[in-house]
């Protein structure tokens, strides 16, 4: 497995790709470390599109991210689709199809009671007749001037544009789907790992192409990585955040939460099917009362030593969700230079992979550079 390899060596064999013959034909043999941490771009690049659009896959890839992130849920008719999550309420122009109306529910998804239009209860078809819209609005008016242009699109559909943009390109681009709400959508009969794994072996780009699996749940990885035993080309991520309890550990009783899970002993279990554990970003270093950046826990060091790679979450690039020490003006802002400054922080805590919103940032804070765009 490949969590029995040193972190820098399974880092390295991510994107240590290189273009042989014919372009798309991926290689992951006998490839140098890779040193740098691995851009992943958030629903694709949602600073500056719509989360979850080949546009904002496209552009995540324009600019430089190693890999881009569909989100998955599936539909009624069990096909998954990319969103961030099943609630389309906030990311479509549902709310503007009357024929829809009747299907606004309450649901419970994981515990919490949430309002909205869900996927699993529109067709593929139907899901089409939708648009998607900026999640953030006016604080991002780039991506919002993007509104109503783009459809909802599937995994397939994802997995073959990625694939095209790295035989145009002639580089590797890895993909990092997140299985979301797994015991949610097993309990009302769409359970979603056997659905993932007949696409992941539908498509000759996934047999060698680098691909991070993740979720916030544990069963579902636990059982990929024996359904995955083989495919060396494919890693799991463990994503955590500290005051949440597991969802397949809530829904069998069990209440621990992750920063009760997040021991010594509790990574070296998480490496036994595991490659990556990627926790919430605050988790890694945690504010002051002013919301400056504190010293950085031990939770790296100790994922380190357990054998894992270790992954983080969300860098954004307005003020509002910088650390205080890096912001420069108004909530809204854009701050370039500030979430390169803080995600280098991140990096030399030690961290191996991040997502953000603005894999041009990214790609800066890893390549040294220091000006991105505005």
């Amino acid at each position: 497995m490949l969590h029995s390899l040193s972190r820098r060596t399974a880092l390295g064999l991510g994107l240590g790709t290189v273009m042989t013959g014919l372009a798309g034909n991926l290689s992951l043999a006998a490839q140098p470390p890779r040193a740098k941490p691995l851009v992943l771009g958030h629903r694709g690049c949602c600073a500056w599109r719509p989360e979850h659009t080949l546009a904002s896959y496209a552009k995540a890839i324009a600019d430089g991210a190693d890999y881009v992130e569909p989100d998955l849920v599936p539909t009624k008719d069990g096909i998954l689709v990319a969103r961030h999550e099943n609630n389309i309420a906030e990311t479509t122009n549902i709310a503007e199809h009357p024929e829809f109306a009747g299907r606004k529910a309450t649901k419970t998804i994981d515990g919490e009671a949430i309002t909205g239009w869900f996927t699993e209860d529109f067709t593929l078809d139907e899901l089409k007749t939708l648009r998607a819209r900026e999640r953030l609005g006016a604080m991002r008016p780039t991506s919002q001037s993007f509104d109503g242009e783009f459809q909802i699109v599937t995994f397939d559909e994802i997995i073959d544009f990625v694939a095209a943009q790295s035989a145009t390109l002639g580089r590797p681009i890895g993909l990092i789907p997140e299985i979301k709400h797994s015991t949610y959508f097993a309990a009302i009969g769409l359970a979603m790992e056997q659905r993932f794994l007949r696409v992941l072996g539908a498509h000759s780009y996934l047999a060698t192409a680098p691909v991070i699996v993740q979720s916030f749940e544990i069963a579902n990885l636990r059982m990929l990585r024996q359904a995955l035993q083989g495919r060396g080309n494919i890693r799991l991520m463990q994503l955590t955040e500290n005051d949440v309890v597991p969802a397949d550990l809530a829904a069998k009783g069990d209440k621990r939460t992750w920063a009760d899970l997040l021991t010594p002993a509790g990574l070296a279990d998480i490496a036994g099917y595991a490659d990556f554990v990627a926790p919430y970003a605050r988790d890694l270093i945690g504010q002051d009362a002013g919301g400056r950046l504190m010293a950085p826990t031990k939770l790296i060091e100790m994922a380190h030593h357990a054998g894992l790679l270790v992954g983080t979450w969300t860098f954004r690039p307005e003020n509002h969700f910088l650390a205080a020490d890096f912001r420069n003006g108004a909530e809204a802002q854009r701050n370039p230079a500030g979430s390169i400054a803080e995600i280098r922080h991140y990096i030399a805590a030690g961290i191996d992979a991040f997502f953000t919103d603005d894999a041009a940032l990214g790609r800066a804070a890893v390549d040294g550079q220091t000006g991105a765009a505005a």
